[in-house]
């Protein structure tokens, strides 16, 4: 029989986890205080980044964190303000930076990310909403090949997934894509990825077709979740108290307050993720780019080149800084010398970051809620996997992948 399950938060995660629940033949509303495709779901790359398996937690980071944040010219920020409301999470963050971890972590990301793009078919399938999608190589774009082989630790796991890349180096770079300047002089070109045109219209659309197939979209803030074994789960909302059978917490970087509720204190912080687009563009890179040098992202989408990146530590409440959107405008053309475009827009959203790395996926006890969350900035790449996993669990079609690792009560009480 079919159950009444309510899922908190429209972003990709949440929106395919109701697709995949009402395929199961489950009744479903959606819940969000914003309309669905918002938040990190419509400020992301765009990348189905299947070779996305590494943390930023390997073992060389406690080298290289306290260089990285004296450098103007590095990708990671701090707000000074907030770091000892962060300094519990960034200890647990840095215990994982050793080879121990960085390998148990890397295997469990890649179960998540490796088969994105037939996720993504599969969740579009028969949906208008598949237009969005695009096949595509994933360029690692670096000045040298010496820069490419001082991150041979990281390609290591992403060999050993099958992601081999093929190597262009010299004038052969700019034969293979006359878009990059003459500061690259060595591509890392991995088949077998792909991309979004447009990260917020895929999802809305997805949430349009969701509710073609019969479920029910409800924009409402959440703020609380009654739970416990002995009695269905109740949500409580702005727009008043609803019943169910079953609900999944997939409000990102918001997650962490609602798992409060239900006594888990999660080590969950914003990972705060910038973009420029620069409309109407020409003289990009025809394929997904990632630029070492400034580890950004630059993805052709319908409304221009979307350079998307920066890590930046300060929580959910301030607004944009300044420094993130500065370093992104000096690389950009660095990278992209002949880039043209009639004007910019810039955005800065929510990356929710666990510390050891890892979504959260599973039952909260026997409480009746799910948590599809923690994703980082491989939401996009996860979701459509992690929706379909939670959805088997309450529909009683598990997968045969052992969830252990994602375990929402790994982090004790």
């Amino acid at each position: 029989m079919g159950k009444k399950i309510i899922v908190i938060g429209a972003g990709i995660v949440g929106v395919s986890t109701a697709i995949w629940l009402r395929r199961f033949g489950q009744t479903v509303t959606l819940v969000d205080r914003a309309d669905p495709g918002q938040g990190a779901s419509y400020g992301n790359a765009g990348l189905l980044a299947a070779c996305a398996m590494v943390p930023e937690t390997t073992p060389d980071l406690f080298f290289k964190a306290p260089k990285m944040l004296l450098d103007r010219d590095s990708p990671l920020f701090v707000r000074w303000s907030y770091l000892p409301r962060m300094l519990p999470w960034l200890t647990g963050y840095m215990k994982h930076a050793n080879d121990r971890d960085t390998r148990r972590i890397s295997g469990n990301l890649a179960e998540i990310t490796s088969d994105t793009v037939t996720q993504h078919w599969a969740l579009t399938e028969g949906m208008g909403a598949r237009d969005y999608l695009n096949k595509s190589d994933y360029v690692f774009a670096y000045r040298s090949r010496a820069d490419f082989e001082a991150e041979a630790y990281t390609w290591q796991f992403r060999r050993a997934r099958g992601f081999d890349p093929t190597l262009i180096e010299g004038p052969a770079v700019q034969e293979f894509d006359p878009g990059y300047g003459p500061n690259i002089g060595c591509l890392a070109v991995v088949k077998d990825h792909g991309f979004v045109t447009d990260p917020g219209g895929y999802v809305a659309s997805l949430a349009d077709e969701f509710q073609r197939m019969g479920g029910r979209v409800v924009r409402a803030d959440v703020t609380d979740i009654e739970a416990s074994e002995n009695a269905p789960p109740r949500v409580i909302t702005s727009e008043g108290a609803m019943s169910c059978d079953k609900v999944v917490i997939a409000s990102g970087a918001w997650s962490k307050t609602l798992m409060k509720k239900l006594g888990l204190r999660i080590p969950l912080e914003s990972e705060r993720g910038y973009h420029i687009v620069m409309k109407d563009a020409s003289g990009g890179p025809r394929a997904p780019t990632m630029v070492s040098s400034g580890k950004f992202a630059a993805t052709p989408m319908k409304a221009g080149l979307r350079c998307a990146g920066i890590v930046e530590l300060g929580g959910l409440e301030a607004g944009p800084s300044d420094a993130p959107f500065a370093l992104l405008r000096r690389q950009i053309p660095e990278a992209f010398p002949h880039l043209e475009f009639s004007s910019e827009q810039t955005w800065m959203g929510h990356r929710p970051a666990t510390t050891d790395s890892l979504p959260l996926i599973g039952q909260v006890r026997r409480s009746g809620v799910y948590t599809a969350f923690g994703h980082q900035h491989v939401g996009l790449t996860g979701g459509p996997k992690t929706g379909r996993l939670v959805a088997g669990l309450i529909a009683d079609q598990p997968s045969n992948l052992d969830l252990g690792a994602y375990a929402p009560d790994r982090f004790g009480v």
